[in-house]
């Protein structure tokens, strides 16, 4: 995998709306603090619309403003504004050469997942991380924040991370190329050339998954696609993130519960799981990189992720 070029203070950051219409005051706190941290903000021109139905513009603009992003020699990262829906009508449009003439940081979650998904399918890692809304929320010195910035001006990016125990969690040790992202987007890029979650034939994979707003049965659904696939039982390790905004039903009392119980039919052991991960939806959104080399180790006592 390709890493980009690390950050320095002066670099530009452009920041596009690559998927749903964004509240231009988000854009405009995660642009001061970006300055505050040193940085040059170009908000792309069509990040704050004109906007076509629930869209952040149509989809010609909102293509031009990544192309114009990526291919701007200035343009150190391309953070994404907001998720939403819309991502993925720009990946067909975008081809490995133009990614990797001048391989940059991609930074977002959620609906993004789709973009990291074309970008890991180039070689390329990338950085499922905070967006705007965080940034101008939380501020500078938010930690995950700090982490994400840490990672993007390193001279060898890594993570490292010591989580909590949780209850669900099943014990053990794997390593692989860390994918994943939201789960409602990636299962619908299943079978196509852009596939994050199916592992290649020998190929060892760390997965992790969130969502939000989605119904305890329809993630249960993915995750059978997942199992008839395969796909499920080559991960070398999966790490279970935030899932939000999502009401018990008559019969789990929440989604983690489900996952749970269903790796437990599906005799999904020896594998390393972690529950909890501060992945997602929530203020504690920890960065991870897509694509990276990691280690996952999951005891009684604890949860360690870290780059190798």
């Amino acid at each position: 995998m390709i890493y980009p070029k690390p950050i320095k203070k002066g670099d530009t950051i452009a920041v596009i709306s690559p998927s749903s219409e964004v509240k231009p005051e988000y854009v405009g706190g995660a642009s001061a603090v970006l300055e505050e941290l040193g940085y040059v903000v170009r908000v792309m021109p069509s990040a704050l619309g004109p906007a076509d139905g629930s869209y952040a513009s149509s989809q010609e603009r909102r293509l031009a403003d990544f192309r114009e992003a990526w291919h701007d020699p200035r343009v150190r990262v391309v953070l994404c504004a907001r998720g939403g829906y819309g991502a993925v009508h720009l990946l067909q449009h975008i081809t490995y050469g133009e990614l990797l003439a001048d391989p940059k940081w991609l930074v977002g979650f959620s609906d993004i997942s789709a973009l990291h998904a074309r970008i890991n399918a180039a070689g390329i890692v990338s950085l499922h991380a905070p967006m705007a809304k965080h940034l101008a929320r939380l501020g500078a010195h938010d930690p995950c924040t700090y982490s994400m910035f840490k990672i993007l001006s390193d001279e060898k990016p890594c993570m490292d991370y010591t989580l909590m125990p949780h209850p669900y969690n099943i014990p053990g040790c794997g390593e692989g190329a860390l994918r994943g992202g939201n789960l409602a987007v990636l299962s619908h890029l299943l079978s196509t050339p852009y596939d994050l979650l199916t592992p290649d034939p020998g190929e060892n994979v760390i997965l992790f998954i969130e969502d939000v707003s989605e119904a305890i049965y329809a993630t249960e659904r993915m995750l059978w696609q997942l199992s008839l696939s395969g796909a499920l039982r080559r991960y070398k390790g999966i790490l279970v993130g935030s899932f939000t905004e999502t009401r018990a039903d008559k019969n789990f009392p929440d989604t983690a519960a489900m996952i749970r119980a269903r790796l437990s039919d599906w005799g999904v052991d020896g594998v390393p799981v972690a529950f909890g991960v501060p992945v997602g939806h929530t203020d504690h959104n920890i960065p991870l990189i897509e694509g990276a080399s990691v280690r996952l180790e999951v005891s009684t006592d604890s949860v360690h992720i870290y780059s190798i």
